[in-house]
């Protein structure tokens, strides 16, 4: 009977891949953008707060793919490669 509960406690271990999570600067670095934009970009509300994880008396951000790509997204919208921010457009 041990031997059951055994395989059915492996079983349930471990489901499927774990995410892989990153730090603010990872994601600068990944996403070609420098900290204290990613960071000014957070504060300034243009893109959503990833999960903060309290470590050693300090929050840290905990970035996971989905918020990764969400950044992604926003930079694809407005800024252009190599020439900054995208014109506005004129009314």
């Amino acid at each position: 009977m041990s031997q059951i509960s055994l395989d059915t406690s492996r079983k349930y271990a471990y489901r499927g891949s774990v995410m892989p999570n990153y730090s603010t600067a990872q994601v600068a670095e990944k996403l070609a953008v420098h900290k204290a934009t990613l960071i000014r970009w957070l504060l300034d509300g243009k893109v959503k707060e990833p999960r903060r994880v309290k470590q050693v008396g300090q929050e840290i951000r905990v970035w996971n793919e989905g918020d990764v790509e969400r950044v992604r997204k926003y930079k694809q919208e407005n800024y252009r490669k190599g020439r900054g921010r995208k014109p506005k457009p004129k009314r």
